[in-house]
């Protein structure tokens, strides 16, 4: 079966920088786009944080949770689940 690929518009994507979106339940910003995936890059607005290591695997810093949600689907014919459930605050 020959499946036709979806094309992303990157701009359209990148204009979602700085948006405040619903990911399964947590509050998150738009804060990147990864144009190869493509992916939107989240940031958790909740005060929870992740402990960053440094080069040698030692504790290093606090930082936001992120979380990379892919666009497409591997095949490139449908988007993922993750970016379905994705729900826009105004």
């Amino acid at each position: 079966m020959n499946e036709t690929r979806i094309e992303i518009d990157i701009e359209q994507l990148r204009g979602l920088i700085g948006r405040s979106v619903d990911y399964y339940g947590t509050r998150c910003t738009v804060i990147e786009v990864l144009e190869d995936s493509p992916a939107l890059v989240l940031e958790a607005c909740h005060k929870h944080t992740t402990i960053q290591p440094d080069q040698h695997g030692e504790a290093y810093r606090r930082v936001p949770t992120t979380i990379t949600v892919p666009v497409l689907n591997q095949n490139r014919i449908e988007y993922t689940p993750g970016f379905l459930d994705l729900n826009l605050f105004e």
